[in-house]
């Protein structure tokens, strides 16, 4: 058969899908990324937030509208949509052929081959004992790859949907991790990306103890030349850790500490570690411990029980921490979670209206860290010519792959994808910076 993938929502879910195409890939199948043409159509999805469901939904609906023009077999759907909504699609989404949940991935064959056969296959494994093993299809460009090292989440955070779609928190074998991360570097790899849920308990549920730091040390011995984390919860940092980012030269000194609120109250009433203060003495230690840090993360408006204090709190605590990189996003109100069935929910205008002032805020910060930049000369991730700019593009080690800046060049000659280089930085533009190789 002639399958086709589709990937949505997170890097983890993407590494679901490369594993997906692997094995039909090795059962003899051709895969491709293109729907158009194909027997089975395969969409990973993501169920997080509604925006993440509405835009599932639409794929499905237009590959429906492939299948009645005839361009394309069946469709099969899987990931975290379908896990969460298993009776809803089979109700009311008849363009979907078969379902898998977030616990049968190394299912994709027997599954992609009974829909082929006209049967409407159903496959919803333990989603606490998802095997994370085997070869990946790798999407992405050669020179940048993810690597997960745990799945699933213990945090069970008030508003927080995950740990019922992903199940609870398992690390990879250690030996496993380091083979793949391996087998990553001899294919080319110069960025490395460690990732899971929260990569900070990793080894807990193996070893008895964290064995994040060992793993660190571990990876920072082949030849990579960045290794970048995400993510990483605030109530894991101790000295150990710490001293090992700070030490390792391959690790880029850019920390994505998802905080969510700074009020005291909320983070207790979404069960969310630490306070203000603590979170703030957290962030102090850190940038004095790791020169050059440069600190993500991810923050909420309109949590239920969010006071004007509150959020005049959090805005302060932005811009007085100076957090150069931030997505925020305004409260989804999610069935299943205990933040849904709270009192107080904050009408969304009000929530929309915060974001729009947070935003503008924290730009003001990133504003501030890009002109603290210009002048000097950083190493460049260059990620090929940008037709629309007229110049080349890179990332920093303070810009992670698709969801911060880029840097915009020009050079003398032609520059290759995946090449570092030093860049003069010499100008700002929309949030991003410019300037000029230096030979």
């Amino acid at each position: 058969m002639k399958i086709a993938f589709i990937s949505l929502g997170c890097s983890k879910n993407l590494i679901n899908t490369e594993q997906m195409m692997a094995l039909c890939r090795d059962a003899g199948h051709e895969v491709t990324g293109e729907p158009e043409g194909c027997d089975v159509a395969v969409l990973n999805t993501c169920g997080f937030i509604d925006a993440a469901k509405s835009e599932a939904i639409e794929h499905i609906i237009a590959l429906g509208e492939l299948k009645r023009a005839g361009k394309l077999g069946k469709l099969l759907v899987c990931g975290c949509l379908s896990q969460r909504y298993r009776e809803e699609i089979r109700g009311e989404l008849p363009e979907v052929d078969g379902m898998m949940g977030t616990g049968s991935y190394e299912d994709i064959v027997s599954a992609v081959e009974a829909v082929w056969a006209g049967e409407t296959p159903e496959r919803f494994g333990d989603i606490s004992a998802t095997t994370e093993e085997g070869e990946r299809l790798i999407t992405g460009p050669g020179y940048t790859a993810f690597l997960k090292i745990a799945e699933g989440c213990d945090n069970f955070c008030a508003f927080c949907i995950i740990p019922y779609l992903r199940g609870r928190y398992r690390s990879r074998p250690m030996e496993s991790v380091l083979k793949e991360a391996k087998e990553l570097a001899d294919s080319g790899v110069k960025e490395l990306i460690l990732i899971a849920q929260d990569i900070g308990p990793y080894g807990k549920d193996l070893y008895g103890e964290g064995r994040l730091p060992l793993l660190l040390r571990e990876l920072c011995k082949l030849p990579f030349r960045w290794i970048r984390l995400h993510y990483l919860y605030p109530d894991h940092f101790d000295d150990e850790l710490i001293k090992v980012i700070a030490e390792e030269r391959k690790i880029v000194k850019y920390l994505d500490i998802p905080l969510q609120h700074c009020s005291d109250h909320l983070l207790k009433s979404m069960n969310r570690w630490g306070t203000e203060e603590s979170l703030r003495e957290l962030l102090r230690k850190l940038r004095e411990r790791i020169p050059g840090l440069v600190l993500r993360t991810s923050l909420i408006c309109g949590l239920p029980g969010e006071t004007e204090a509150d959020f005049e709190a959090l805005c302060r605590f932005v811009t007085e921490t100076g957090i150069e990189r931030a997505g925020v996003f305004q409260y989804s109100r999610e069935e299943g979670t205990r933040a849904a069935e709270m009192p107080d929910q904050v009408p969304e205008e009000i929530a929309q209206q915060r974001v729009e002032r947070l935003v503008e805020l924290q730009s003001a910060v990133l504003d501030r860290y890009n002109e603290s930049r210009l002048g000097t000369v950083m190493e460049v991730l260059c990620e090929g010519f940008d037709p629309q700019m007229g110049c080349f593009a890179g990332r920093t080690y303070a810009d992670s792959v698709e969801v911060d800046g880029r840097v915009f060049f020009t050079a003398s000659g032609v520059v290759p994808a995946g090449e570092f280089v030093y860049v003069r930085l010499t100008g700002t533009e929309d949030g991003d910076l410019t300037g000029e190789i230096e030979e």
